[in-house]
C-alpha cells in the first residue's frame, strides 16, 4: 500500500548526501519512498529523518552492482507498495585520484560496477516493472553529475562512468517511449554534502594548483530532482545542470 499521493519511488544511495537529501524531499510531499543503499544503518537514520512519514520509508539494503540484489529491491517495492512511479539512479563512487597509468584494474572496475552497471541493472528492473504495471509508465532520472560533461584533474574512471550515464539516459529515453517511461538526468556541481567537504579547503584545478570551491545547498538539488519527478508523464526534462553559481565550471579550460 502506498502513502497519500500514491506515488512510489525507489532512490538509490538513499543513506546519505544527495540521495537522502532527494528521499527526504519525496516523503515530504506524500510519496511512498524504497530507501536503497549499502549500509543498513545509514538507510534506518534516512527514514527516522523523515518524521512522521517514516511509515512510508522502506530502508532496502542494497549493492546496485549485484543483480540478484537489485532483483530483490525492486520485488520488494512491489510487494509493499503496488507500483513503481520513480527511479532516482544516484548511487556511485570514485576512485582515489591518481595518475590515469597508475589506476588499478580492480578500482577502475569498482566504479563501472556501481555507477554505469549499477544504474543499468536498476534501468531494466524498472522497465520491467513499469512495462508490467496498471497504469503502464513511470520516470527515472539518473544522477550524471558536471563530470558527465568535462573531467577534473585525475578522475578517469568517475569521469568515464559519468559520460557512459548520459548515453544511458538517451538510450532509456527512447526506448521508454512505447510504454510511457520517461527518462531525464540531473548534473549536479558541488552540492554541500560529506563528498564536497573538501571544496572549501581546496582541491586540484586543471592548471595543477589548489583552490578551494564554492558548494550550495543540497536542498536545492532535492527541490530539482521533486521538480522533475512531479511532471506529467507527457513532458520531461531531458538534462538540467544544477550547481554552485561561483564554481569554476563554465569557463574551464
Amino acid at each position: 500500500m502506498s502513502s497519500g499521493s500514491g506515488k512510489v519511488a525507489i532512490v538509490t544511495g538513499a543513506g546519505s548526501g544527495i540521495g537522502r537529501a532527494v528521499a527526504l524531499a519525496l516523503l515530504a510531499n506524500g510519496w511512498s519512498v524504497s530507501l536503497a543503499g549499502r549500509r543498513a544503518e545509514a538507510l534506518e537514520e534516512t527514514a527516522a529523518l523523515a518524521g512522521d512519514a517514516a511509515d512510508w520509508a522502506m530502508p532496502v539494503p542494497t549493492d546496485v552492482a549485484d543483480a540478484e540484489g537489485v532483483g530483490r529491491l525492486f520485488e520488494a517495492t512491489r510487494a509493499r507498495f503496488g507500483r513503481l512511479d520513480l527511479l532516482f539512479n544516484n548511487a556511485g563512487t570514485g576512485a582515489p585520484p591518481a595518475p590515469l597509468e597508475d589506476l588499478s584494474l580492480d578500482a577502475w572496475k569498482r566504479v563501472v560496477d556501481i555507477n554505469l552497471t549499477g544504474a543499468f541493472l536498476c534501468t531494466q528492473a524498472a522497465f520491467r516493472l513499469m512495462k508490467a504495471q496498471d497504469p503502464m509508465g513511470g520516470r527515472i532520472i539518473n544522477n550524471g553529475s558536471i563530470s558527465a560533461h568535462v573531467p577534473r584533474p585525475r578522475s578517469v574512471a568517475y569521469t568515464a562512468t559519468k559520460h557512459a550515464i548520459t548515453g544511458l539516459t538517451r538510450s532509456t529515453s527512447l526506448d521508454g517511449r512505447p510504454y510511457d517511461i520517461a527518462c531525464g538526468q540531473i548534473d549536479i556541481g558541488n552540492a554541500g554534502t560529506e563528498m564536497t567537504a573538501r571544496m572549501a579547503k581546496g582541491v586540484p584545478q586543471a592548471d595543477g594548483s589548489i583552490a578551494p570551491e564554492p558548494v550550495m545547498d543540497v536542498q536545492a538539488v532535492a527541490d530539482a530532482v521533486l521538480y522533475m519527478a512531479g511532471l506529467p508523464l507527457s513532458a520531461n526534462v531531458q538534462f538540467m545542470t544544477v550547481m554552485a553559481t561561483k564554481m569554476p565550471f563554465i569557463g574551464r579550460g
